[in-house]
Formats: C-alpha cells, structure tokens, sequence
C-alpha cells in the first residue's frame, strides 16, 4: 500500500520485514538502512541503535540483515519482530544514510514494510523530495492503543548518520581534531611561557583515594571501509574486530550487457543460467598455526565447524544468488591464534563456464567493529574460479587483503588446484560432488 508523508496505516502482523530500497549505478551514493528503538523520543543507551556496525539489538528484537542488489536496484533489510520489542519501547524509527553523496542523487529511494511470516507488502512510502540530505527517517514503528502501526515520515538531516543517530542521544565517535601546532617565531617554535615558581608550602597529608568512577561505554562507530585496488588491505584488529564471529557474505547479479566476442556469448549464457540453475559456491582454503591444511567448501559436503578445527563454518548453498543472504561463510574469530592464513574463493559449480557478466558483492562483517567490503572486477578472461580475499596472521593482527582475482584453470586441472597452486597451499586434491 502506497503512502503519502505524514500517513499511518496498522501493522496486523506480529514481525514485520523493512526493506530500504532505491536504484544503484554509477556516482549514485551507497545507502544504509538503521533503527533506532525510542523510549519517549530518545534511545536508553547506544545499543538502542542497530545499523551496519551493531547489527542485532540485545533483545534480539531488531536485526540489520544487509544488502540484496536485484537487478539495477539494491535494497538493505531489517527485520523487526514486533511481539518480541521491549515493552518500555514505544517506537521503532527507520532511517537512511547516504554514503559519498547526498540523497538527492540516488533514484527511487523507498521504503517497504513487509509481513515476515508470507511477505505481503503492508506498507510503502517512496521519497520524492530529498535534495542535500545525507540521512533520513523514512518511516516509524510505533505502539498506539495495544497495536503497532507504521507512519510514513520522511525527515531530512544535512548532518549525516552522525547527526541523525546524535540527535536520538546516540553517542558518537567522531574523529578529532589535530592539536594546533606551537606558534613560531623566526621560523623556530616559541617555547611556552615559564609559570611563576610558587612559594614552599607544607606538606600536607593526601585525603583517601577516591574510588575510580566506572568507565564510561565505547561510544558507537560509524566507520566503514571498503577495499580497492588502491587500498587493497585493512587490519582487523585496528577495526575492533578482534573477536566474537566473523561473517563473510557473498551476493551476486548479472549484469545487463556484455561485451563482444566471446564475452557476449559468455555473458548471454549467464544469463539464462541464472533461469536454469547458476550455483555458484563460496569457500576458504585454510592452514592453521600448527600446519594444518583443508577447504571448508560445499563441495563434498566440507562445511567445516565454528567451534572446533578449523574454526570456519559454511553457512549453507546459494544456487541462486537471489536470495535475502547470498552465500555466507563464517570465521570464529575467538580463535586468532589457530590462524595462519585464510584465502576466501568463489567457483562456478555449474550453470555456466565463466563470471563474464557477473557482478558481485563481498563484504566481511566482524561482529565487533566496522564491515569490509568491495566489489568484483569485471571478468575479462574465462575464468571460473576466482580468488576473494586474503586473511593472514601478522603477529597475532589479523589482516585482510583484496585478491578479486580471476583464475584460469589448465585442462582437466580443478578449480580447487589452480587456487592452490597460484598461492602454494600444497595440498592433494581428488574429486568431489555435492
């Protein structure tokens, strides 16, 4: 159901789907989608917010889902399970942010909210009027008469996520200022100014050491990084993601045109394979600190475990690429030290013989600190596996360099070997299915 700004509709299902929505393409900013849970128009604490970088509300409540592309548009999903929000909570705000650019440059910016349980649109407002805006609260959940209803807001902000998730009583960490540099006087610094020296007193007895105040909470980061060929690696550990799950996501789509040749034939074999059955797989090629070796792959049902060797989970298989998740893949990162080295990949199980117009989406989101993201190349080569990304022990720092790197297997030589040989893994190989 359509909406007009300032309208409220009842919500009669008991967990709701809140998809943010608008048309991607080149110089149009990324958005991301948050919520903010309000008691009488401010949040309790900083975990009332639930974005990229705080994905599950405690009450487990609220959950920030990620990106989905679909075609020529994307959508960043939230779910809110209604009969699950604390009762002290009166309404659910959700908003937008645009990143590297204003509101006012992303098309068919909306709003959805959907019914969980058969995924029946309940409620739509799309936003027409957004100019230099760089965050917005698109709608609301809100409790009236032992109900929920959604209300249609569109609300502006000049000032960011930042400015938004501030003025809901969100602490934020903003980057400081440089300290200004001493003043300089004939091209040498001034020395500070001597204070006077102060008359001998006597010694007096020091009064009971207080007790050391509680220490203040971490205020929320609103950092994000992406990799590029330019800045191709990160540190984990300078992010905070030191510990706790490490989820690597996978989404893909075609893309609408190819080029000629061979990558048009290619491209145009894609694209029926996405009707017929493209699988694409996602998986690691681990070794750990004591010399281990393996592959967590769907591929001869290798799954892997979380909270044993080798530490890396494979969440399930995607054959469509289409769905809410993609392919996701998880390291438990309370075990750093078991970790030598971890290369992240991707094959072309079946439904077609290279990526030529594929377009593809990773991010790497630690469950504390900020997501790491980039995106795929364009395949001009055909190629059927390619490298992701890089993790490596450096000391104890774990860091994570982008590969997106194409891979062209020789004859009769598996996907799996061709990786193995191009970053030396030395591993024996036989044949698998799944």
């Amino acid at each position: 159901m359509a909406m007009l700004k300032g309208t409220n509709i009842r919500i009669p299902a008991s967990a709701v789907r809140i998809e943010l929505g608008w048309r991607a393409g080149p110089g149009i900013p990324d958005v991301d989608a948050s919520a903010l849970l309000l008691t009488t128009g401010k949040v309790r604490s900083d975990a009332d917010f639930v974005f990229y970088n705080q994905a599950v509300h405690p009450s487990g409540a609220v959950r920030h889902e990620g990106k989905r592309p679909a075609g020529d548009s994307v959508t960043d999903t939230l779910t809110v399970d209604l009969a699950s929000v604390e009762p002290a909570i009166e309404t659910v705000v959700l908003a937008a942010s645009a990143d590297g650019g204003t509101f006012g440059q992303v098309p068919g910016l909306h709003i959805r909210v959907l019914d969980q349980a058969n995924g029946a649109e309940l409620a739509r407002f799309d936003s027409s009027d957004a100019t230099v805006e760089t965050a917005f609260v698109l709608g609301e959940l809100y409790r009236r008469q032992g109900e929920w209803k959604f209300r249609a807001v569109g609300q502006g902000y000049d000032s960011g996520l930042a400015g938004l998730a501030t003025d809901f009583g969100i602490s934020v960490d903003e980057p400081r200022p440089a300290p200004p540099a001493p003043p300089v006087a004939y091209g040498r610094p001034v020395p500070p100014a001597q204070a006077p020296v102060p008359p001998p007193v006597q010694p007096v007895a020091p009064p009971p050491p207080a007790a050391p105040p509680a220490p203040a909470p971490a205020p929320v980061r609103l950092t994000k990084v992406t990799l590029t060929k330019d800045t191709p690696t990160v540190s984990l550990t300078k992010q905070g993601g030191t510990s706790g799950a490490l989820r690597v996501n996978l989404n893909w789509q075609m893309r609408k045109q190819a080029k000629g040749g061979w990558q048009q034939k290619l491209g145009q074999a894609m694209a029926m394979a996405t009707q017929s059955g493209l699988d694409l797989d996602l998986g690691a090629l681990f070794e750990l600190s004591d010399g281990r070796k393996g592959v967590v792959q769907a591929l001869g049902n290798s799954f892997g475990s979380l909270h044993q060797p080798p530490y890396i989970h494979l969440d399930g298989d995607d054959r469509t690429g289409a769905s809410e998740a993609g392919e996701n893949l998880t390291v438990n990162l309370d075990h750093i030290a078991d970790f030598r080295r971890i290369l992240i990949f991707v094959t072309i199980y079946e439904g077609a013989r290279s990526f030529a117009g594929l377009h593809a989406t990773v991010t790497l989101q630690p469950q504390h600190g900020a997501p790491v993201d980039f995106s795929l190349d364009e395949c001009t080569v055909p190629s059927n596996v390619c490298a992701l990304a890089l993790i490596t022990n450096n000391g104890g720092d774990l860091v994570v360099q982008r590969e997106a790197r194409y891979l062209v297997p020789d004859r009769g030589v598996s996907p799996q070997r061709t990786l193995d040989r191009a970053y030396g893994w030395g591993m024996n190989w036989t044949p698998g299915r799944k």
